[in-house]
């Protein structure tokens, strides 16, 4: 999980590419996560960011085929590479939004998430453990979400789940209690670009660019405040 190996010191491929669609400068709001316990599980909701990272851990937990709703957003048409049935396929303005609405095994959902990382699975689904809703829309990237008289509002992806171990990753330090929130601030100080830029095409700058700067989190748990930092080259 992206945060959690921040915090850690792993700067893997998972955060380069989440950290590519973001310039010099600082970004308030960011990587929303709420949580409350309940009877015998938890409710949990977080911003957009989480999307993959959900879809992913809950499916490596299911079995067999599982109905799937929602939608798969590519830069390009997913259709001869998906093993599946897409429903229709939406573009705008070179965006494509494949819509999902049938039972598939989770394999092939995963096997395309493996293989294009970089698209977005807002997919809704339920397994033994897990009951996820994400909204079927494309993120927009300069918007944390939604605000009230609290703040920003963690409200793009639910999560209902006895899954202790995602728990204990989503909030991995704070893993005990009854009610938790977490907002991060991303201070990027610095574009670090590789060494032999010049003979590359501009979209392959981009993409071997490195981000250097620092990650402040700032988490409540059952109403007791507590901030952190670290700092990251990814």
């Amino acid at each position: 999980m992206i945060i959690k190996n921040i915090f850690a010191g792993v700067f893997d491929e998972e955060v380069h590419s989440d950290f590519l669609k973001f310039s010099r400068g600082e970004f308030k709001d960011r990587y929303l996560t709420e949580g409350k316990k309940q009877k015998d599980k938890y409710s949990i909701k977080t911003s957009a960011e989480f999307a993959n990272y959900l879809v992913r851990k809950c499916l490596e937990k299911a079995n067999g085929d599982v109905e799937f709703k929602g939608i798969i957003v590519a830069t390009f048409d997913l259709r001869k590479e998906a093993e599946f049935e897409i429903k229709k396929v939406g573009n705008f303005q070179g965006i494509r939004k494949h819509e999902i609405d049938s039972k598939i095994s989770k394999d092939k959902i995963l096997k395309l998430m493996e293989k294009y990382p970089r698209c977005f699975f807002a997919l809704s689904f339920k397994t033994g453990f897990s009951e996820l809703k994400i909204k079927a829309k494309a993120p927009k990237t300069g918007k944390a979400g939604k605000t009230d008289e609290d703040g920003p509002k963690a409200d793009f992806c639910s999560l209902k789940t006895s899954d202790m171990a995602l728990v204990k990753e989503l909030f991995f330090d704070s893993p005990d209690f009854s009610e938790i929130k977490a907002k991060h601030i991303l201070k990027i100080n610095e574009i670090i670009y590789p060494k032999d830029m010049n003979g590359m095409r501009p979209e392959q700058v981009r993409e071997n660019s490195k981000r250097k700067g620092v990650l402040i989190r700032e988490v409540s748990i059952d109403g007791v405040k507590k901030i952190s930092e670290a700092e990251f080259v990814a």
